[in-house]
């Protein structure tokens, strides 16, 4: 573009400077050149640039970090003149974002489509846009662009890992006798029918009965006997380090036959707690169990335990927008927490707090009659200045099962372990033992 320019400033100049010294004719003819080209080619860039058309489709709007999401960009040219070249530029904040293209000898009336793969590497939501087109005429002299704001966002959730077993305490109901208790949730222990009152969700309205009687009836449920799981993630600021990672990750665009590559979790103490949080859920929904989830970061967030698809959906939708940015630590989450929850719940506390008040926390739940497990966060290996020997061995001392996951770990193979590694031992919160010198 810029050498174009300067031919064109050079043939005026020529023209204009012999125009004025000879008059002869062939400089008037290059005068005319230099002022017909500039605004041919305007006219040109003018005419393509209006004619651009994008259509952006995802077919998929949530996905997994390590995974590859898909895009499908059409182009169109609904013009009647050639565009030589056509530049695509995606603008999508998308680590990595896939997409952006040169496209050459675009016909007027013509559509050009192609499919962009982008490897998935941080959890959030991300706007897919939005889309600049530039196009410009055969001499380069101009470049128009048209800007496409995103139609679509993308949310990636944590990455997930296949966990084999995980260690669970036995509830204080073994047998399974329901719970004479209403639950405003739906279970599958139904207890009656009354009538509708407002606010009644319409999910609940029992139509065989309501067209019997002629007015609308809704179903009662009792609580689940089935204990409960609990996921409380820790996201208060002072406790979560990050080491520096030196190698990056590659986008892995173009082998579209290739082997997929192998991703690491960054070495981020959030990152592998926000990533065995949504693994646990995944595995417990797959195990029909009633999953449950609170953290407190900037706000306090409670999901009430269910089955289900949906709320393994609304977990991980949640935690793919988890930060660090909490006050509130893990052992006064769980203070908070425990009054509300059913006695035999089994709470799974996942924090790379090593604090002695996380003891407290486990005696305050043992007291209650809920079965804690912790997933501890080896925070010396992310870049802490100590780590969690001392807490772990206390923790093991009062026979309570225990995940030690330090940075580089295999996730699925940690969380798997602890069905192996923990016999269960009948204790007693008065006889726990003190912490360890």
């Amino acid at each position: 573009m810029k050498a174009a320019r300067v031919f064109t400033a050079l043939l005026l100049l020529a023209g204009g400077v012999g125009v004025l010294t000879t008059g002869a004719d062939i400089y008037f003819r290059f005068l005319y050149l230099a002022a017909l080209l500039p605004l041919g080619s305007l006219l040109w860039t003018f005419w393509a640039a209006r004619g651009l058309r994008l259509n952006r489709n995802a077919r998929l709007t949530r996905a997994n970090v390590g995974d590859y999401f898909e895009e499908y960009f059409e182009v169109f040219n609904d013009s009647r003149i050639l565009a030589p070249w056509i530049e695509v530029f995606n603008r999508s904040r998308l680590p990595f974002a896939a997409g952006s293209r040169l496209l050459t000898f675009v016909r007027g009336r013509q559509t050009r489509s192609y499919h962009a793969r982008t490897w998935l590497t941080r959890r959030g939501a991300f706007a897919l846009g939005p889309t600049r087109l530039s196009t410009g005429d055969p001499f380069g002299l101009f470049r128009w662009s048209r800007e496409f704001p995103p139609a679509q966002t993308l949310v990636v959730l944590p990455m997930l890992f296949e966990i084999d077993s995980f260690f669970l305490p036995p509830g204080l109901l073994p047998g399974g006798q329901v719970i004479r208790r209403k639950s405003p949730d739906i279970t599958p222990h139904a207890a009656g029918i009354r009538e509708y009152a407002p606010g009644d969700a319409m999910k609940r309205i029992h139509w065989a009965t309501s067209v019997r009687r002629g007015q609308l009836m809704v179903k009662e449920f009792e609580q689940d006997p089935q204990a409960q799981i609990w996921l409380l993630l820790d996201s208060q600021k002072e406790v979560h380090y990050k080491k520096e990672d030196p190698s990056q990750p590659h986008p892995f665009e173009f082998n579209a036959f290739g082997k997929r590559p192998k991703f690491q979790l960054p070495p981020s103490t959030l990152e592998y707690a926000v990533s065995a949080a949504a693994s646990l859920a995944h595995y417990f929904i797959l195990k029909r169990r009633a999953v449950g989830y609170a953290s407190a970061g900037q706000t306090f967030t409670v999901h009430h335990a269910e089955r289900g698809e949906r709320q393994e959906a609304r977990i991980l939708e949640t935690l793919a927008f988890v930060e660090a940015n909490g006050r509130l630590s893990i052992a006064a989450l769980a203070s908070a927490q425990a009054s509300q929850l059913p006695q035999g719940s089994a709470v799974i506390l996942i924090t790379p707090a090593a604090r002695p008040e996380l003891l407290q926390a486990v005696d305050d739940l043992q007291r209650r009659y809920l079965r804690p497990v912790v997933v501890l966060l080896d925070s010396s290996s992310f870049g802490a200045p100590s780590g969690a020997e001392r807490l772990a061995r206390s923790l093991r001392e009062r026979r309570l099962p225990l995940c030690v996951v330090s940075c580089g770990d295999d996730l699925r193979q940690s969380l798997s372990s602890l069905a192996a590694d923990f016999t269960q031992q009948e204790i007693h919160s008065w006889k726990s033992p003190v912490l360890s010198s």
